[in-house]
């Protein structure tokens, strides 16, 4: 399967519709299922990042979805990354699991299930490390109208520093962004950036950093900010987020102890 793996990564680039969509489908399949990643999953990171760096990848957004549950697998946040239970496999050990997958009829009765456990585990961190070396990337994407809210919905997995901070902060997707920066831990810049936008035109904007403010905040969440989730409709959530904005009130309103 893996041999297939850069012509299938070439497709991407198609003129063709239905031949990116083909190609989509089958990487999805390969790399990515039901929250397992395999032995390929980690180096093909690096080139879908690549692809949608390039404005004239079509269908970047397609491919920011794909590269999600690649390096993330079925992770919800909050999320603390850990894959500890793969590091006792050797490079012989993986190589292993990898031929009894794609070579025998029945592999779980030719090794122990804690084995392929272990090398699910190897590879999800694989995985994620590989994304995690791109995070400048992805604060780049901030920018561009067309990945912005899901470059901001990825960014909540991995560690922030200033740079990342101050992407989100002026990130053309602000709802996205405010997301975000609620599962962050510090920069106060952060609270006084998010009571400003308590102000904003835009509901969805106003929601999403009332939420915010619930989640780094608590119980001394402004009162303006409590009076923005108890009292107005929710919106759409921001695309990127599989959480509905209800969703998100409830939970800050927990936070908060409502």
């Amino acid at each position: 399967m893996a041999v297939d793996v850069p012509d299938r990564l070439r497709m991407l680039r198609s003129p063709s519709a239905t031949t990116r969509g083909t190609a989509l489908s089958w990487l999805s399949g390969a790399l990515y299922q039901q929250g397992s990643r395999w032995s390929a999953s980690a180096a093909v990171v690096p080139i879908l990042v690549a692809l949608v760096d390039d404005p004239d990848t079509p269908d970047r957004e397609s491919i920011v979805s794909l590269l999600h549950p690649i390096v993330l697998g079925d992770a919800a946040l909050p999320f603390t990354p850990d894959f500890s239970a793969g590091d006792a496999l050797s490079t012989e050990d993986l190589a292993e699991v990898a031929r009894l997958l794609s070579e025998s009829k029945n592999p779980f009765d030719e090794a122990p299930a804690e084995y392929f456990l272990a090398a699910a585990a190897r590879w999800a961190g694989d995985a994620y490390r590989a994304g995690e070396a791109h995070v400048s990337s992805y604060a780049g994407w901030l920018s561009d109208p067309l990945v912005a809210a899901q470059a901001a919905e990825f960014l909540a997995y991995f560690p922030a520093d200033d740079r990342t901070v101050d992407a989100l902060l002026g990130s053309v997707a602000p709802a996205s962004a405010n997301l975000t920066l609620g599962y962050l831990d510090g920069f106060p810049s952060v609270d006084k950036h998010l009571t400003e936008l308590l102000d904003a035109p835009a509901l969805d904007v106003r929601m999403t950093a009332a939420v915010a403010l619930a989640f780094r905040l608590g119980a001394e969440l402004p009162g303006q900010a409590l009076d923005l989730l108890v009292d107005e409709k929710p919106p759409p959530a921001p695309p990127g987020w599989d959480r509905s904005m209800r969703g998100f009130v409830t939970l800050a309103l927990r936070r908060v102890g409502l």
